[in-house]
């Protein structure tokens, strides 16, 4: 029997005699790098040359170790290409954890497919990747790409810092450009990181990026995209899919996606203009106009994804919409501005980053940004938005995919950055007005009604699409400080009038209350209690964010049991700081009755990593508080 020392002493021996014959030897990576990290790329390279204002190529080096499933997405071995950019070569190594090649990868041995799915109609878009599962951990990737494309409206981002639990031991950048393009670029980040510039004239830019640790994942921290280092590129003189662009200024930008791009996009039948004036009738308000036709839209159409060749940015003829009834984002966006402009509503396209979490349209930097398209439509001195893609939204409501950041509108005259609508902290409110009743063996029944506004009804409106059992499920995690709940009566109100949704509900529960010999004891905060969970990390690293604040307050009305008395009642608690406020307070109504107020605030804000301790902390004391309990003793 071989003992655990000559196992051990033969692996080393294996790992350095092989660390001998390649340069992909596990032994050759520090310590430093594999400390938290799920993979360590060792390198990654991008050359990338543009020839001239429609000719690019770009070659990629990667080399990725892997340690287990996890670091499997940190190997980024794919390429998407279309109808303007074509797949040079591609290929990939396989290596042992000794540096022995174990796996050639050639081009028909990746996989080949669609890039989009989901609601996607059609698309040019195609994606080639490896598909490669591993025998055993660790393993070393080499892959290696090439591409050429006549589009140079968008240029690759430097990121490659993907996220967390990856360690990189040397990244590298070379860029070669025509001088007369307008190249430019903007550095995002590099604050603490071993980045060096390794040149930079008027044709070529390098620069370097070495030994980056990899980091622990921390919650509530900011996206990657505002917290580790990137570098975006671009050119004020680009092609998009046979039509020259330039974006030396919004204005200019503006005026070229409006005239080359949406020009004869929005012309409609004539029929078709007859009948949505009939609709508008006589009505001269323009956003009253704007709404009819946006509840017509609404009606008629429904969303797909649209992808081919410049219809990635170029909208589908109004006509075709409105014969098909389905679109894009821009198709849809487009279709409602030509139906507005029948009727003489003025209304621009706008271009920006939807998502849950806000990012901006990065103002100081001209170039192709955005994933998304909405519509403006002007309203005195300010915007009112349209989201087309929904057919649930109320008018004019951003909820949380498209507020507060900054976006294009495309005027014919050029494009102007603007702010979307700011739900403020204290009007995206949850307001709670209930009763529940303890009966003597301790059970709970009540009913409760839940009134949700600003950001907080897009996360409320979606739960008329539930089913039974999908209404169960949520309201059982939403509660799950009541044991053994059980669902009666469940009623919605979706008032998109003034934008509010409310849910009336009627909850029982057995033995909520506990009881011990003759004492009883339960929760005196049943229907909205703040679990308080915000992961202790010690020795936190990066800032941390609350996005959107909120205000809750409730009321409610609770009935004892008969034959009790109360023992013990919590005081009334009030608590103030940096992130918010909170207050209850409990008033007596009779031997047998209370009314139980709450209300909690909290501010949004973007705090530095040594505040998030007092932020747990806070968070903690309202825990505390909402789990306190009321003690009562049989008479």
């Amino acid at each position: 029997m071989k003992s655990p020392f000559f196992a051990l002493f033969f692996l080393l021996f294996t790992l350095i005699s092989s660390a001998q014959k390649s340069d992909y030897s596990l032994l050759t990576i520090s310590d430093s790098l594999k400390a938290n990290a799920d993979a360590v790329v060792r390198l990654d390279k991008m050359d990338i040359v543009i020839t001239s204002q429609r000719s690019m190529n770009i070659k990629i080096q990667r080399v990725v170790t892997v340690f287990n499933g996890t670091g499997l997405s940190d190997i980024d071995a794919y390429q998407g290409y279309d109808k303007s950019t074509s797949v040079k070569s591609i290929e990939a190594i396989v290596y042992d954890a000794f540096g022995n090649e174990i796996k050639k990868v050639k081009r028909k041995d990746f996989k080949d497919q669609s890039a989009v799915s989901g609601s996607t109609l059609f698309s040019d878009n195609r994606v080639i990747f490896l598909e490669y599962t591993p025998v055993s951990y660790p393993f070393t990737v080499v892959y290696n790409s090439e591409i050429e494309s006549s589009n140079t409206a968008f240029l690759p981002q430097w990121y490659f810092l993907g996220g967390y639990a990856v360690s990189i031991e040397k990244s590298v950048l070379n860029v070669t450009f025509p001088n007369n393009l307008g190249f430019k670029k903007k550095e995002f980040h590099f604050s603490g990181y071993a980045i060096k510039k390794t040149l930079d004239t008027d044709t070529q830019l390098s620069y370097v990026a070495t030994n980056i640790l990899a980091q622990k994942s921390e919650s509530l921290s900011p996206s990657g995209r505002d917290l580790f280092p990137r570098i975006m590129m671009g050119l004020e003189n680009f092609h998009l899919e046979g039509v020259d662009g330039t974006a030396k200024t919004w204005e200019a930008f503006g005026r070229w996606y409006s005239d080359k791009i949406l020009t004869g996009t929005t012309d409609l039948s004539e029929e078709t203009k007859a009948k949505i004036k009939a609709l508008v009738g006589d009505e001269k308000d323009p956003i009253k106009k704007a709404k009819i036709i946006y509840d017509y839209v609404q009606k008629k159409s429904r969303y797909v994804n649209i992808a081919v060749g410049i219809g990635g940015w170029k909208p589908m003829l109004a006509t075709d919409v409105d014969r098909l009834g389905y679109g894009d984002c821009k198709a849809l966006s487009n279709y409602t501005k030509a139906l507005l402009q029948a009727v003489d509503v003025p209304s621009y396209n706008t271009i920006l980053y939807g998502d849950t979490y806000k990012s901006d349209i990065q103002s100081d930097f001209v170039s192709m940004q955005g994933n998304h398209m909405i519509l403006a439509i002007p309203n005195g001195d300010n915007y009112t938005f349209l989201e087309c893609t929904s057919q649930d939204d109320p008018f004019g409501y951003q909820g949380t995919f498209t507020d507060d950041r900054d976006v294009l509108v495309v005027k014919p005259a050029g494009g102007v950055i603007v702010r979307t609508k700011i739900y403020e902290d204290k009007g995206n409110r949850q307001i709670d007005k209930g009763i529940f009743t303890i009966d003597e063996s301790g059970n709970f029944s009540g009913s409760v009604s839940i009134l949700s506004e600003g950001s907080k009804y897009s996360l409320k409106q979606r739960l008329e699409s539930f089913q039974p059992t999908e209404k169960e499920s949520h309201y059982k995690k939403y509660w799950d400080n009541i044991n053994n709940l059980k669902l009666g009566k469940i009623a919605f109100t979706n008032d998109k009038e003034n934008i509010r949704f409310t849910e009336d509900l009627q909850v029982s529960a057995t033995s909520y209350a506990s009881i011990s010999a003759n004492k009883m004891i339960f929760a005196i905060d049943a229907f909205n209690q703040n679990t308080g969970n915000v992961k202790r990390i010690r020795n936190r690293k990066n800032p941390f964010q609350v996005q959107r604040g909120y205000l809750d307050t409730d009321e409610i009305e609770i009935n004892l049991p008969a034959g009790f008395t109360i023992e013990f009642i919590p005081s009334n608690y009030e608590l103030k700081g940096k992130f918010g406020e909170y207050k209850t307070e409990i008033i007596k109504k009779g031997n047998n009755k209370l009314l139980y107020k709450r209300s909690m605030f909290v501010n949004k804000g973007n705090y530095s990593n040594k505040e998030y301790d007092e932020y747990r902390l806070f968070m903690e004391q309202i825990a505390r508080n909402d789990n306190a309990k009321i003690i009562l003793t049989k008479n």
